[in-house]
């Protein structure tokens, strides 16, 4: 594997984890209107998060031993992408009804985060043991590059906390943000399939192997 593509799996983790901290701060946003923003409401986001989270390591890390590939790393951003979007089009409805079937506000909230959220984060986390798949290509120093992997990725959701935060909410619709994050989640796997494709389509070389 190039140093070029490194770089860009490190680059994807990072955005991985901007998108993720940045999509659950809005969460509450989106809750807010119907269920308030109380300890509770921020207790179902985060329980939410975190349990989707682990089935996405759990997950990506299964289908990272099954032919890894960049092609099949972009999938899961795309896939991502893909699920991410109704959490702009449709929240509305979805806590419209949620609302007005559940009385007690902490169910409420619990029911509408993984309505919203379960599935989107499931994929997100996915990415990040599939990242370290692709780039270990030596057994001795698999800890280091996980170690450095997870300080990329836990930087970005530092990052996606404070701008999204600070700055995004303040500039922009919630609805427009998720929809932003879509997108950054879709070109970016796009661009990891074309990147493995130019890779394919020169003669192989020993560090190339790992990512086809």
């Amino acid at each position: 594997m190039t140093s070029k593509t490194n770089a860009l799996i490190y680059f994807l983790a990072f955005t991985s984890g901007f998108s993720i901290m940045g999509i659950e701060l809005l969460g509450g946003r989106i809750l807010a209107p119907f269920f308030g923003s109380s300890v509770h409401i921020w207790g179902s986001i985060i329980t939410v998060f975190m349990l989707s989270l682990s089935f996405g390591y759990l997950i990506g890390g299964k289908l990272s031993t099954k032919n890894a590939s960049l092609t099949r790393y972009g999938l899961i951003f795309i896939f991502a992408s893909i699920t991410v979007l109704p959490v702009a089009l449709f929240s509305q409805p979805i806590m419209e009804f949620i609302f007005t079937r559940v009385e007690d506000s902490r169910y409420g909230s619990l029911l509408a985060s993984t309505a919203l959220f379960f599935i989107p984060t499931i994929i997100l986390g996915m990415i990040s043991p599939y990242s370290v798949r692709l780039l270990v290509t030596d057994s001795e120093k698999s800890g280091q590059v996980a170690g450095i992997l997870y300080f990329v990725s836990t930087l970005g959701s530092a990052l996606g906390t404070i701008i999204t935060s600070f700055y995004m909410v303040l500039a922009f619709e919630v609805n427009n943000i998720i929809i932003g994050f879509s997108l950054t989640l879709g070109i970016l796997g796009v661009l990891a399939i074309a990147v493995h494709k130019s890779l394919a389509s020169v003669p192989s070389t020993p560090s190339q192997l790992a990512v086809k």
